[in-house]
C-alpha cells in the first residue's frame, strides 16, 4: 500500500491516498506525482488512465491531501449528461435562461468553492463548451447561462480521460488549446496488466473486505492466484472487485476461492455474434469510408439502445464523433442485414 503522510492521515478514510494499493514502480511513480501536485492549490492536473484504474480515487486523494481539504470536492461525468445540461450543471444559470428555468442555480465551479472540480472523462466534452470551459480556466472568471455578471472561481480543476484523448484531439474534436490548458500537470495510471506484481495484494485486499462485510475467513487457494496472474483485466481495478465480489459467493461455504470460482470473462472473437444486432456488407463495387463508419455508428447506437457515451466507448471514439456521424444519410436499409 502508499506510503502515508501525515497530510494524508488526516483525509476522510476512503478517499486519501492510503487507500491507492500496490507497490510496482510505475504506481509508485503516479502516487508520488500526485502527492508532489497535491500541495499546488490551483494547478490544474490531467489524470490519464482506462476506465477502472482509479481516476477518481487519485483527484479524491489530491484533494484531501492539499490546503483545500477542507472545502467541497465536486465531480462530474462528462459524458454522462447530455450536452443541453452539462452547460447548465457546469456554469450554473439565471431564472427564464431556458424553458424550465425557474430559478437561478449555481454551476459545479462555483459550488466548488475553494476546493476541487472533478471532471471525469472530459474527452466527451462537447465541442460548444470546449472554449467555454478554455476561458474559465484562464480567466478564472464564468457567466452564468443567460447572465451577464462576471463570477470568480476559486476552485482547481482535475480532469480525468483515457487514452483516447490524444486522439481527439489529432483529429480536431478537441480543442488544442484546451489540451494544453488541462495538460499543466498530467499523470498516466498504469493499467492492472502492467503492474501484475500488485494483482495478488489488491485481489486479497478485495477479499477481505467481503470476508469483513460477510462475516467469514476465505482465502485463495494456489490455482486461484495463477488464474489471476494470466488474466489481461480490461476492466482494469473495477473489474477484479467485482470478479473477487462473485468468487466469494460462488465459494459457498467453503474456506478457499478457487480458480473455478473467479468466472473471469475473457473476450473472443466471434463471428456473427449471437447477440449481434446487423452486419455492414460491401459491395463488389465497394463502398465509400465514410459510409461505413456511419453504418458502424448506427449499428453500435442500436445495440446500447441510443445511448452515446456507451457506443462511443464500445467504437473508441469519442462521444462528439458519434453525433457528428449521426448527422449522415444512413444507409442502413440497403446494406445492414
Amino acid at each position: 500500500m502508499a506510503n502515508e503522510t501525515a497530510e494524508q492521515t488526516a483525509a476522510p478514510e476512503p478517499f486519501g491516498f492510503q487507500n491507492i494499493i500496490g507497490e510496482s514502480p510505475v504506481l509508485r511513480e503516479a502516487v508520488r506525482l500526485a502527492q508532489q501536485v497535491a500541495g499546488a492549490r490551483r494547478t490544474t492536473v490531467l489524470l490519464i488512465g482506462e476506465t477502472g484504474t482509479g481516476k477518481e480515487l487519485f483527484a479524491r486523494g489530491i484533494h484531501y491531501a492539499s490546503p483545500a481539504a477542507d472545502d467541497p470536492f465536486v465531480a462530474i461525468n462528462c459524458a454522462a449528461i447530455p450536452d443541453s445540461l452539462l452547460e447548465s450543471e457546469l456554469f450554473g444559470h439565471e431564472r427564464g435562461a431556458f424553458t424550465g428555468a425557474h430559478a437561478r442555480k449555481q454551476g459545479l465551479l462555483e459550488l466548488a468553492g475553494s476546493g476541487t472540480l472533478f471532471l471525469d472523462e472530459v474527452h466527451h466534452l462537447p465541442p460548444l463548451l470546449q472554449p467555454k470551459l478554455l476561458r474559465a480556466l484562464e480567466s478564472r472568471q464564468i457567466r452564468r447561462l443567460g447572465g451577464f455578471e462576471e463570477i470568480s472561481i476559486e476552485c482547481r480543476v482535475v480532469a480525468a480521460a483515457s487514452p483516447i484523448l490524444e486522439q481527439v484531439v489529432t483529429s480536431g474534436e478537441f480543442r488544442e488549446d484546451l489540451y494544453y490548458r488541462l495538460n499543466v500537470f498530467s499523470i498516466f495510471l498504469p493499467p492492472l496488466r502492467d503492474r501484475v506484481e500488485d494483482i495478488d495484494v489488491v485481489a486479497r485486499h478485495f477479499l477481505s473486505q467481503e470476508n469483513h462485510e460477510n462475516h467469514q475467513a476465505k482465502e485463495f487457494a494456489p490455482d486461484a492466484y495463477a488464474a489471476l496472474r494470466v488474466h489481461r483485466w480490461p476492466g482494469n481495478v473495477r473489474e477484479l472487485k467485482n470478479v473477487i465480489e462473485r468468487a466469494a459467493i460462488l465459494s459457498g461455504d467453503s474456506p478457499l476461492v478457487r480458480a473455478e470460482n473467479l468466472m473471469i470473462q475473457r473476450r473472443t472473437a466471434r463471428a456473427p455474434a449471437p447477440d449481434a444486432v446487423g452486419e455492414i456488407r460491401i459491395p463488389p463495387g465497394g463502398k465509400l469510408l465514410d459510409d461505413i463508419v456511419a453504418e458502424a455508428v448506427a449499428l453500435t447506437l442500436k445495440l446500447t439502445g441510443g445511448n452515446q457515451a456507451a457506443a462511443a466507448r464500445l467504437l473508441g471514439i469519442s462521444r462528439p464523433t458519434i453525433a457528428k456521424k449521426m448527422v449522415r444519410p444512413s444507409p442502413l436499409k440497403s446494406s445492414v442485414a
